[in-house]
């Protein structure tokens, strides 16, 4: 007589699956850990003995090939990248609040925003929103290059009445100021149809330009009012914020009467849609090209909050965007705001 699987076994697979791969996860944190600590000592001790004493390439040089000849099957002993764990060790050894964070993303991570970021504040940017979405190095690469930093400390959003303030600035950091598609295939000529039904075909490049905890809704979102129908072009989720995200595509540029229209979906929203345990919903009026004088009249008065952004088809850095940062103790308080 064969013993019966029980009905429930599926659950028990299942939630066993989902142990392995959190013990799995857990252990390569720690390895990674480990990695980075060991890099940080070997850099500090190259920078300690390089105070004072006269030797430096040649006798890096000598250790990479002894350390190659002594551990074979591990690689990141080279010369080159020895160098660079001292680097790593000078950048961060004076900042307490980084220094434990640099272990909590990988070696390669690291290496790039070491590279590529110029001050502190930049750094703790990508190396808390690496951290926090499991950006793999390219992604990182991509979002350094397209400014994200800067783009999102410099958007308009109305977040600080709307809001609360235990939400304002985990949604500031949820918007950013202006978005590249480069993804989207479209002429010189389009329209919001368009534009739209472009976005929807690459849903998932446009969820991570969008900032990587957002989750799709549904689009031409139906919304009933009286003998009324309305579309919201996008709705969204936002898995931190809990909160319905109303995007509107606009192919021209920003005029004020779409924050009364976006008011409007939001109050729907609110009051028809939203559940009981989530949050006021947010909204994003996305257009190809905005006055920031007119967004910040427009957004007054709003009471609903609601965020005010441009998009790019094809990417471009506009390089004095660094010259109109936030003081660095607002941008550091805004950052406590990752997780």
């Amino acid at each position: 007589m064969t013993n019966s699987i029980p009905e429930d076994y599926k659950n028990l697979l299942t939630e066993v699956k989902q142990r392995i791969r959190a013990a799995q996860y857990e252990a390569l944190k720690a390895v990674n850990k480990q990695l980075i600590e060991l890099y940080w000592d070997i850099g500090k001790t190259i920078a300690t003995r390089q105070q004072g004493a006269s030797w430096g390439k040649s006798v890096v040089e000598q250790l990479a090939k002894d350390l190659q000849a002594e551990f074979p099957g591990i690689s990141g002993f080279s010369a080159r990248n020895i160098w660079r764990m001292r680097d790593f060790y000078l950048t961060y050894q004076a900042n307490e609040k980084l220094t434990p964070l640099v272990a909590e993303i990988g070696w390669t991570h690291n290496l790039v925003i070491l590279e590529k970021c110029k001050d502190d504040l930049e750094r703790e940017f990508y190396i808390r929103m690496t951290r926090k979405f499991g950006w793999t190095k390219n992604v990182l690469i991509h979002q350094i290059e397209n400014q994200t930093y800067e783009k999102t400390l410099l958007n308009q959003t109305n977040f600080d009445r709307a809001l609360s303030e235990a939400d304002r600035d985990r949604a500031k950091l949820a918007v950013k100021d202006e978005y590249t598609f480069d993804f989207l295939a479209l002429s010189d000529e389009y329209n919001e149809r368009q534009l739209e039904q472009e976005i929807l075909a690459k849903v998932e490049p446009f969820l991570n330009e969008m900032g990587g905890m957002f989750a799709f809704v549904g689009s031409q979102y139906r919304l009933s009012v009286g003998d009324e129908e309305y579309f919201i072009d996008i709705l969204l989720y936002h898995r931190s914020l809990k909160c319905l995200v109303a995007v509107e595509l606009k192919i021209g540029k920003f005029l004020p009467e779409y924050v009364g229209k976006m008011q409007f979906y939001l109050a729907v929203l609110d009051d028809k849609v939203r559940l009981p345990d989530e949050n006021p919903s947010i909204g994003i009026i996305l257009c190809k090209s905005k006055d920031k004088t007119i967004v910040e009249y427009a957004l007054r008065e709003s009471n609903k909050p609601i965020g005010v952004a441009t998009y790019k088809i094809v990417s471009t850095v506009p390089n004095e965007l660094k010259n109109q940062l936030p003081a660095p103790e607002q941008v550091a308080k805004l950052l406590e705001g990752i997780d």
